[in-house]
């Protein structure tokens, strides 16, 4: 998952001394993985966005990276100065200098980089890709496709960054330009019943659909719609994603400690590893030894969102597996 050859090949084998040496200007861990700067949306953009990101890290020696990526968010992002190939259902898929929409993920997503990592982006939340840009949730599965897709020229976004900027700086200027496409395009809302679904997911994944619905005074049809709709996966895969996602964390070093119940949201040992090999294609013993800078990173920007959501931890609090206060503002 961090598997690097200082020429441009890949590493063999799960030798934690292959994986690269980030310097981070953006944060980082205790033991020195890249974070992102992430924090609550501007307020203007909110209903629509999740979080919102930027990420600057830069690697040692020129090497191919290879990771994963695995999100249960669709996330518009610019990336510059690198170079990526993703893994997408429509196979490999080359980028740099330009913006993106990333669908949401039904397992994990192979990603080479090179030149380290450079990237802004909005955490879209359930339903915003269609509403926000016209494009459909369900069939972004494990895709990728540029932003002009959405009828939008790429530099109008692209073009948002230059040399002067500091990290922050980046990152208000792609929500300033949200927020004037929602302004100029009168977008509403998505479903406020795939939002509820979303927090329960972060509050508890092993619940019945059939009384979150009941709570959300509708049917367990209308909950199996809009999941459909706004996640591409029914509410039973959504949950099951996430019982994945926070155990992910867990294991990159990103998540609460006290939460010892996302250990036991599992029937068994051999229950927890069959779903674990489903999204990551390994066990949770060789994810710890061989785990990926990048899909680290990301998985912090969601337990971020995740435990200010659920109320456990104040925005823009020192998280407990920070090394230090981010240095952007």
């Amino acid at each position: 998952m961090g598997r690097t050859s200082g020429d441009g090949s890949h590493g063999r084998g799960p030798d934690s001394n292959l994986t690269p040496t980030f310097r981070s200007e953006t944060g980082s861990t205790p033991e020195g993985a890249p974070l992102a700067f992430n924090r609550q949306a501007d307020e203007r953009i909110r209903p629509w966005v999740g979080r919102s990101m930027v990420a600057f890290a830069y690697e040692r020696g020129g090497a191919v990276v290879e990771g994963l990526l695995c999100n249960d968010s669709a996330y518009l992002r610019s990336a510059v100065g690198i170079d990526w190939v993703a893994g997408t259902a429509d196979g490999k898929l080359a980028l740099r200098d330009e913006t993106f929409l990333c669908g949401q993920h039904s397992k994990a997503m192979p990603l080479q980089y090179a030149g380290g990592i450079k990237v802004a982006g909005l955490m879209l939340r359930p339903g915003a890709l269609r509403a926000l840009f016209g494009v459909d949730d369900a069939e972004m599965i494990d895709r990728i496709c540029s932003i002009e897709a959405a009828g939008i020229e790429d530099g109008d976004v692209t073009g948002l960054y230059n040399l002067e900027l500091e990290p922050a700086e980046w990152l208000a200027a792609l929500e300033n330009w949200l927020a004037d496409h929602i302004e100029a395009n009168g977008i509403e809302p998505p479903d406020p019943v795939s939002q509820a679904l979303e927090l329960q997911s972060f509050a508890d994944p092993n619940g019945e659909i059939s009384d979150f619905a009941e709570r959300q005074d509708v049917s367990p049809r209308t909950v199996e719609r809009a999941a459909k709709r706004d996640f591409g996966m029914s509410p039973k895969q959504v949950m099951r994603r996430a019982r994945i996602l926070d155990l992910a964390a867990r294991l990159c070093g990103v998540a609460d400690e006290e939460e010892e119940e996302i250990m036991l949201r599992f029937f068994d040992q051999a229950h927890q590893i069959r779903e674990f090999q489903a999204f990551f294609g390994m066990t949770p013993a060789e994810f710890q030894r061989e785990r990926s800078a990048l899909l680290t990173l990301s998985l912090e920007i969601r337990q971020a969102r995740r435990l200010e959501l659920l109320d456990r931890i104040e925005p823009d609090a020192v998280r407990p597996w920070m090394r230090k206060p981010f240095l952007a503002a």
